[in-house]
């Protein structure tokens, strides 16, 4: 499910990087409503900025048709309570950024020459941060309400055939060298000092005795984590490792930070069960056409509900 979401987000950073983008100036005519949705205009200035995003995505679209979908798809996050914050948002981006090694003034720079602008983007990045939510609540419903116990999971895995799965079981440490936003200057000083201790790290035993000497390090048990809890920005490093390896130290909102695999092992049982098949629901076999089909109904449904005018 998140994947679909994503891929339209994804496609304009590839293009992005592969494409020799000019300087883009939208035409000089003031902004107009053309379009209003349950009282939210829709101006020719969003339009334009849509359009350029598809431009830059190599995709085929109507611009105003897909403004008037996010509006749709923003007022649905509001009904639902669906509250994306701005630190979410800019974390989005940066790590789009940083996937395709860009730092985000070189996005915002590019996305600027384009005639997307960065403010568009992050607009975009919201509605569709929201709307995976409100999809997620809608899969759930619409599959029975979700797993209401670990042993229905298992009972139903074994109904379609599946032995009961097994998955990596982490206890893993979080090391977070702490850099405070007045502070971010001297950044590089501080990746070096988790960069050193990184090298040392071999076990979780030694850990806060390394961290005796040096200044505002926290050192976190995480406790029992099973492989699809991992969070998604650690996940893939993670699963390279074994047990007294570290990840790669890399820059957050707290400062810069790694974690460190205590012990890695095997299990079966039925959180993991539970688990694996509600994963599988939203992304294995036929996840995406699922996710796809209920996108399309669930956008119909909206606009069938919807107080549209054409300006």
């Amino acid at each position: 499910m998140r994947k679909h979401l994503f891929s339209a987000g994804l496609a304009l950073l590839v293009a992005a990087t592969s494409l020799s983008i000019t300087a883009y100036a939208p035409p000089a005519q003031a902004s107009e409503i053309k379009y209003i949705v349950n009282d939210v205009p829709i101006t020719s200035y969003d339009i334009q900025r849509r359009a350029a995003f598809l431009k830059l995505q190599k995709r085929k679209g109507d611009a105003g048709q897909e403004m008037i979908e996010q509006t749709l798809r923003i007022a649905e996050m509001k009904r639902l309570n669906i509250r994306i914050s701005d630190k979410q948002v800019n974390e989005a981006y940066a790590r789009f950024a940083g996937s395709n090694k860009l730092k985000p003034a070189q996005m915002d720079q590019i996305l600027g020459q384009a005639g997307v602008t960065s403010s568009h983007f992050k607009d975009y990045i919201r509605a569709q941060m929201g709307w995976n939510q409100a999809l997620g609540a809608r899969f759930r419903s619409a599959d029975g309400g979700g797993m209401s116990t670990e042993q229905d999971a298992v009972r139903r895995m074994l109904q379609q055939g599946g032995a009961k799965p097994s998955a990596t079981e982490y206890m893993l440490q979080q090391v977070i060298f702490v850099v405070p936003a007045s502070e971010r200057g001297s950044i590089g000083k501080r990746k070096r000092e988790a960069d050193q201790m990184r090298a040392r790290f071999n076990s979780c035993d030694q850990t806060r005795e390394f961290a005796k000497g040096l200044l505002d390090v926290t050192v976190r048990d995480l406790g029992r984590v099973i492989a699809p809890q991992l969070p998604p920005e650690w996940a893939d490093q993670i699963k390279k490792l074994k047990a007294g390896g570290a990840t790669p130290v890399r820059e957050t909102d707290r400062g810069v930070e790694f974690i460190g695999v205590c012990s890695a092992r095997e299990v079966s049982d039925d959180k993991v069960a539970q688990m694996v098949f509600q994963a599988e629901g939203a992304t294995g076999k036929g996840g995406d056409a699922k996710a796809e089909e209920l996108n399309k109904k669930y956008l119909e449904e909206l606009r069938a509900k919807a107080r549209i005018v054409t300006r």
